[in-house]
């Protein structure tokens, strides 16, 4: 599990670890049933340790690791911030993105049609390059097919991000 998704999922407010999985599971669907609701505590552990969230006072009083509630700490805010402003696609992932959308809305980070904007910027910046190099190789050549693919997966991740932008913009609407 991506560790900056479970910050951004405590930037809304403090949570005990079922509380997250519940809102990781609800922000995806049908893709959340394969989730591991263990991996939940294994990323928060990983996190404390790294400074990035805190243990408040237990809902009860009593020191049961189920009953942990996890905050973010000034570390882990600006992990937050940070991730919410990258733009690095490397290898689309694309629940990672929905995650940052979802993320950053419910906890008012940023405008999730911002957050696509921006990318959206990125990925055509990729994709002047990507057409750059690949009309500037033979025809037929081993490069030119790579660059042929990078060109058309990029053109696809940038028709999901119209339809992020359009299932965004019909929910502020409210329509």
């Amino acid at each position: 599990m991506q560790r900056e998704v479970v910050l951004a999922m405590l930037a809304k407010e403090p949570s005990h670890g079922y509380q997250l999985g519940a809102r990781l599971r609800d922000a995806l669907g049908p893709l959340g049933d394969a989730m591991n609701a263990g991996q939940v505590y294994v990323t928060l552990t990983r996190l404390e340790k790294a400074g990035l969230v805190r243990v408040e006072q237990t809902a009860d009083g009593a020191d049961q690791s189920d009953r942990k509630v996890y905050a973010l700490t000034p570390a882990g805010q600006q992990r937050v911030a940070e991730w919410i402003a990258e733009v690095s696609w490397p290898r689309p992932d694309l629940v990672d993105f929905h995650l940052k959308l979802v993320a950053a809305t419910s906890a008012g980070l940023s405008d999730p049609l911002t957050v696509v904007d921006t990318q959206r910027r990125e990925l055509l910046r990729r994709l002047r390059d990507a057409q750059r190099a690949a009309m500037a190789e033979p025809d037929h050549s081993n490069a030119a097919l790579l660059l042929e693919g990078v060109v058309l997966r990029l053109q696809a991740d940038l028709r999901w991000l119209e339809a992020c932008e359009k299932n965004w913009t019909h929910r502020r609407s409210g329509s």
